[in-house]
């Protein structure tokens, strides 16, 4: 009797971790850690505008040039689409 009591003192509680308790822990743990590695930081997102700036700059580089051969040479996007 002595041993049942024992044994019913040490796996009640243990069931009730494995069972409740360790997949509410590790749900929420990923689900925090999820969240966190979503976000950018400051640095990140500082990074990234200039980017932009930059992609936007040389988006408008390109349709200058592309304005300036159309200009000088009409039938460049003909050529370089037969090459």
């Amino acid at each position: 009797m002595d041993n049942e009591f024992v044994f019913a003192f040490a796996f009640v509680p243990t069931l009730l971790f494995v069972v409740v308790v360790a997949p509410l822990w590790i749900l929420m743990h990923y689900r925090s850690k999820n969240r966190t590695q979503g976000a950018l930081s400051e640095e990140e997102r500082a990074e990234l505008e200039r980017l932009t700036e930059l992609a936007d700059r040389m988006g408008e580089r390109v349709e200058t040039l592309e304005a300036i051969l159309d200009a000088e040479t009409p039938d460049w996007r003909k050529r370089q689409a037969d090459a």
